[in-house]
C-alpha cells in the first residue's frame, strides 16, 4: 500500500524537536562516525547531560509510536501508593504499535546487542510481521530507538541505514538503558503495544482493531538491569489496563478480552525479575502469555457491548516496586 502518511517523516519532526529541547530535557547530542544523529537519553542516568527524565521518556515513547500515538502522565486512580500513570492512545494502533513501537529488530555486532524499535523498522521491513501489515513507508529520514547505554557501532549504523534506504546522516538514533528514568518511561509506555502483540499471537484479525487506549503506573527505575527490567514489565503485567475497540461479531470481542490479560499465563504471580532469574535469563523459557496488561476491555463496535477480563494486582505491584 502507498501510504497517505509516513511514520518516519512524522517521527523525524518529533526527533528534531527533541534535539532542539535537549538542554532542558538533560539529553546528550552527538554525531556518530558516519554522520548519524545521536540522542543520549539515559547513559548518565545518575544525573547530568545524557540522563534524560520523565518528559524525555514520554516524548521518546511518542517517537516510538511513529507520531501516531499520544502518551500522557496523569494522576493514578487505582494505585494509591504509586500516584502517577502513563497513558497511551492511538487511532492507528496496529501501525503505531506493531509497525513502529514494537522492539522487534535484533541488532548485534560483536559485543554490542540491542533491540531496535521505532519507525525505522517500517522502512527496513526485516521482520516476518511486516508480511501481515498492509503498510509500506517511504521517507528520506529514519528514526530508531535502542534500549542501550551506548550508541551503536559504525557497522550497525551502516546496516540500519542501508536496510532503511537512507543516508547515514539522515538516520536519527535515540538510546537509553532500561535503568534510566527516560528508558523506564518509554518501556512502560508499551502497555498498548503488548496488548496488540498478544492479539496478533491469538490470531485476531489486525484490520478489525480500530482504536485503542491503555494505561500503566510509572515504574521507579533501578540501577540493576534485571531489577529495572522487572519493574517495567511488572508495571504492565500487574498494573496495566487496555481498552480496544474492534469490529466484527461480539463473540470475537469477548474471546479476545478473555485471552488478553496477563493472569492467563502459567507464570503469572511472581515479580518478573524473579521469573527471569529462575529462567537463567532465557526469555523463551518464559510463557509468552505473561507479556500483556493486567486488565482488558474490548468493545464490539457494531453492538456497543464491552467485555472485561483480568484485574489490577496492587500487592504484586508493591512487591516489585518497593
Amino acid at each position: 500500500m502507498t501510504p497517505s502518511f509516513s511514520l518516519n517523516r512524522m517521527a523525524w519532526d518529533l526527533f528534531t524537536a527533541l534535539e532542539r529541547d535537549a538542554a532542558r530535557l538533560r539529553l546528550g547530542l552527538a554525531r556518530g562516525p558516519l554522520g548519524e544523529r545521536l540522542i543520549d537519553a539515559g547513559s548518565a542516568h545518575g544525573g547530568g547531560m545524557g540522563a534524560g527524565g520523565i518528559e524525555a521518556g514520554r516524548r521518546i515513547a511518542e517517537i516510538c509510536l511513529g507520531g501516531l500515538g499520544q502518551v500522557g502522565l496523569v494522576p493514578a486512580t487505582s494505585q494509591t501508593r504509586w500516584p502517577l500513570t502513563l497513558t497511551v492512545a492511538s487511532s492507528q494502533p496496529v501501525l503505531a504499535c506493531l509497525a513502529s513501537q514494537y522492539a522487534g529488530w535484533s541488532l548485534q555486532d560483536g559485543k554490542f546487542f540491542a533491540l531496535g524499535s521505532g519507525p525505522a523498522r517500517a522502512l527496513a521491513r526485516k521482520e516476518a510481521l511486516f508480511a501481515e501489515l498492509d503498510y509500506q513507508d517511504q521517507a528520506e529520514h529514519a528514526v530508531l530507538v535502542l534500549e542501550s547505554a551506548k550508541p551503536p557501532p559504525a557497522a550497525i549504523v551502516e546496516k540500519v541505514a542501508g536496510d532503511c534506504g537512507v543516508a547515514p546522516d539522515h538516520l536519527g538514533i535515540i538510546y537509553a538503558p532500561t535503568q534510566s528514568l527516560a528508558g523506564s518511561v518509554q518501556v512502560v509506555a508499551r502497555v498498548l503495544e503488548v496488548a496488540l502483540h498478544k492479539a496478533h499471537e491469538h490470531h485476531f484479525p489486525l484490520d478489525r482493531i480500530q482504536d485503542g487506549a491503555a494505561a500503566a503506573p510509572l515504574a521507579p527505575p533501578h540501577p540493576d538491569f534485571v531489577t529495572a527490567m522487572g519493574r517495567t514489565n511488572d508495571a504492565i503485567i500487574f498494573g496495566g489496563r487496555v481498552h480496544l475497540f474492534v469490529t466484527g461479531p461480539e463473540a470475537d470481542a469477548r474471546d479476545l478480552a478473555e485471552h488478553l490479560p496477563s493472569n492467563t499465563s502459567r507464570d503469572y504471580g511472581k515479580p518478573f525479575a524473579e521469573i527471569f532469574r529462575a529462567a537463567k535469563g532465557d526469555f523463551y523459557a518464559i510463557d509468552g502469555a505473561l507479556f500483556s496488561p493486567a486488565a482488558a476491555l474490548v468493545t464490539a463496535l457494531e453492538t456497543g457491548r464491552t467485555f472485561h477480563s483480568g484485574e489490577i494486582n496492587p500487592i504484586a505491584l508493591d512487591a516489585s516496586f518497593a
